[in-house]
């Protein structure tokens, strides 16, 4: 069966859209309205060969958090959604991904219990991205984590320029994910001795 889902949330804050394919070929387009969340959900969908399109609007006037964790949840659902009852998946990825100066590292566990370890410092006196709130990032993966019942460990070991760091987290967090979602063919039914996840 494909393995797409496609999910919808409308707030009085937010109205966003997101379409998944976890068997495409890293197509996507993303309008978020936040450019620097579009390249690095663009650079996710791209090096994770998983298929995404998202159409985001929000009260960005207010500022982006609304925006941002509302991504979150649309695509954690979408994603519980494709994944259905993830029969013979690996169920576990991990990446360890450079960007030049900076080095990443993204553990997941497609457990169906949430939890989210984010060990992301900033280098000092460094906190935008043009005038994106570097922590914001935590509150999308956070609510990503938990709308999709994912374990996630997302490690900053070094780095020193923002843009890289979340380059690197991204890229690291699709190679991961295209490797949980991966059909195993040695695996029968669902990979836990409990029979379910």
């Amino acid at each position: 069966m494909p393995r797409k889902a496609m999910n919808k949330r409308k707030t009085r804050e937010t109205d966003i859209k997101v379409s998944i394919n976890l068997d495409g070929r890293g197509n996507y387009k993303i309008n978020t309205s936040i450019p620097f969340v579009d390249h690095v959900l663009s650079l996710m969908s791209k090096h994770g060969h998983i298929d995404l399109n998202i159409e985001a609007q929000g009260d960005t006037e207010v500022d982006y958090h609304h925006t941002m964790e509302d991504i979150g949840i649309v695509l954690g659902d979408a994603l519980k959604k494709a994944l259905g009852e993830k029969l013979m998946i690996r169920r576990y990825g991990e990446a360890l991904t450079p960007m030049d100066e900076s080095l990443a590292q993204v553990a997941i566990d497609l457990s169906g219990r949430p939890y989210l370890v984010y060990k992301v410092k900033p280098p000092k006196g460094s906190s935008l991205i043009k005038n994106l709130q570097a922590s914001l990032f935590e509150d999308f993966f956070r609510a990503l984590t938990n709308h999709a019942g994912m374990n996630v460990h997302i490690i900053l070991h070094y780095g020193r320029d923002l843009h890289h760091i979340f380059e690197a987290i991204f890229k690291g967090f699709g190679r991961a994910l295209r490797t949980a979602v991966e059909v195993h063919p040695k695996t029968k039914g669902v990979p836990s001795t409990k029979g379910t996840l």
